[in-house]
């Protein structure tokens, strides 16, 4: 990736991702925010279900569309963290890097949250 992705990916929250429907198979693009996290990008919710991440566990490609600073799509590919430490550890440095995170339960979103590393295709 060029260095102008890298710094939207640095500096950039607000992304737009397209998962296919588990059940309708029907794209559905939503917004969402992005975390990075020792140079790997990530994406999270409030604890509790969303249709978001039944998508990916059901169908990990999707396309990462950055829209900010930068405006391009990237084919990618979810994958689910659910290790307790690993997610305890992202969580965790996602809490301390970003101000707006401070009241983040880091126990709670582990137990509840989804999570998903995006690994970008080539």
């Amino acid at each position: 990736m060029d260095d102008a992705v890298q710094q939207a990916l640095a500096s950039d929250r607000n992304v737009d991702i397209t998962t296919t429907g588990r059940k309708s198979g029907q794209p559905r693009r939503i917004e969402i925010w992005h975390h990075l996290v020792d140079g790997a990008v990530y994406i999270t919710g409030l604890p509790g279900k969303r249709s978001w991440y039944a998508n990916v566990v059901a169908n990990p490609d999707m396309t990462f569309h950055l829209k900010e600073s930068v405006q391009r799509d990237f084919p990618a590919r979810a994958v689910a963290v659910t290790d307790e430490a690993a997610r305890r550890e992202i969580f965790s440095k996602m809490k301390a890097a970003e101000g707006r995170l401070g009241h983040l339960d880091v126990e709670r979103w582990v137990a509840e949250s989804p999570l998903i590393r995006i690994d970008f295709q080539a």
